[in-house]
């Protein structure tokens, strides 16, 4: 079932595994790329997994899946042992460029197959209808270049419109989440659906730092802030992909499966919930990069 957590230990280098409807396992926490330059890409994810992490989520928009691909290569580790995601970049929804879009991502990543493969926004203001791109977006699951496809800023409105048409439902949705903007009715209406929720910006761009409230809760169980908000998460459920820039935060980021939060201090996280939006707003997000 999409959203399961597999064996949960207190050894801090053990990551869950979230198993996906067709037996796809994801680790619970990767290592976030975005606002990474291409040029530090390659460092920044060798030293991440060094630390250990085993799941690396890039974007063409990013402009850095060669980097990641380096890493990888120069990692030495098999292929079967680094979850890889990119997404779609905006500026190639129309159907037909869907698979050559990648192709070309394999080709910068020096992979023959992605782990997952994501629509990054639905683009509903736009010319192209989403639900044709998702139409594309199973293709490239049927010819075996996507291990699994997904979505990343969609809602409600826009998951069933894709379901209903193609009877296809999306592995994850990834979307922003973080102790001021919880989404929990987004996430119990994927879950509803199993669509597992990976969380983008889960420390809300660093606005967690100087929140101290939950300084308080960090001082108290011994942990850095970081820690506690992306310990939250992981208990929530929600799959994480904190980014980080010095190998002192990429492994501290990681340090997560040594403590578990008290049903107290769950609820004080949440409770900071506001419906404070970071992003754009999935509906009025209509930017789209020239070729």
């Amino acid at each position: 079932m999409r959203g399961s957590v597999g064996h949960r230990s207190v050894d801090s280098m053990t990551v869950p595994q979230i198993t996906l409807d067709d037996g796809v396992q994801i680790p619970q926490l990767g290592f976030g790329t975005w606002q990474i330059p291409p040029a530090e890409a390659r460092d920044r994810v060798a030293e991440a997994l060094e630390v250990g992490y085993r799941h690396i989520d890039t974007a063409q928009m990013y402009g850095n899946e060669a980097g990641v691909g380096e890493a990888i290569a120069a990692s030495g580790l098999a292929r079967d042992e680094v979850f890889v995601t990119t997404k779609l970049n905006n500026n190639r929804h129309a159907p037909e460029q869907v698979g050559p879009a990648l192709d070309a991502s394999l080709e910068r990543l020096g992979l023959e197959q992605v782990d997952l493969f994501l629509i990054h926004w639905p683009l509903p203001m736009i010319e192209i209808d989403y639900v044709d791109t998702w139409r594309a977006m199973t293709e490239v699951l049927a010819d075996g270049r996507a291990r699994a496809i997904g979505v990343s800023n969609f809602q409600p409105t826009h998951l069933r419109r894709i379901i209903d048409a193609t009877g296809v439902v999306p592995a994850v949705n990834q979307i922003e989440v973080h102790p001021y903007f919880a989404q929990d009715d987004l996430r119990e209406f994927g879950a509803s659906l199993s669509i597992a929720t990976e969380a983008w910006s889960p420390l809300a761009q660093g606005q967690v730092f100087d929140d101290e409230r939950l300084a308080v809760i960090a001082e108290r169980v011994g942990r850095s802030v970081s820690q506690v908000v992306l310990r939250w998460a992981i208990q929530r459920g929600d799959i994480v992909f904190p980014k980080a820039s010095s190998v002192p935060r990429i492994a501290e980021n990681f340090a997560l499966f040594d403590f578990e939060l008290s049903d107290e201090d769950m609820a004080a996280i949440s409770a900071l919930d506001e419906g404070r939006r970071i992003g754009a707003h999935p509906d009025e997000m209509d930017w789209v990069p020239a070729d």
